[in-house]
């Protein structure tokens, strides 16, 4: 009787360890298309992703970059203060996008320019994306104004 319940128990885990794994698999599969990594463009220059890889890239807008070229599209570099990755856009630009100012764009890495679906720019004067600021940051280029003097 003792073995039937230590067998039945055993077959309860590795029954629920298989749908646990089968599970996860699935939740990964349903997201392949929907994560994108966000790059600075540091890690861009350092490592290009291939152009099949669809991700997010932040950082200023460098002053003296923006093109607004025939039709709608336009192109930049956008930079963290170590490097610099030229973007295309197609498409119209939040209204608070200029040079100078921090950028998210969702895309891919095509011939070293960053062809752009999506552009987001700060929603008000003073708001900027968590990870633009923390990647201007480590490059020593943004202060925040908010932070504490030490």
């Amino acid at each position: 009787m003792r073995g039937l319940k230590k067998r039945r128990r055993i077959q309860i885990v590795v029954a629920a360890a298989i749908l646990l794994a089968g599970s996860a698999v699935l939740i990964g599969y349903g997201f392949r298309e929907g994560i994108n990594f966000f790059r600075t463009p540091s890690d861009v220059a350092e490592t290009p992703p291939p152009s099949t890889e669809v991700f997010r890239i932040g950082g200023l807008v460098e002053e003296g970059s923006l093109v607004r070229g025939q039709g709608e599209t336009v192109t930049f570099r956008v930079t963290d203060g170590g490097a610099s990755v030229p973007v295309a856009f197609t498409g119209v630009l939040p209204d608070l996008f200029g040079e100078g100012e921090g950028m998210v764009g969702t895309g891919r890495l095509v011939d070293g320019v960053f062809e752009a679906t999506e552009i987001l720019a700060r929603h008000d004067e003073t708001y900027m994306p968590a990870e633009v600021i923390e990647a201007l940051q480590e490059q020593g280029v943004y202060v925040d104004p908010d932070a504490p003097e030490s």
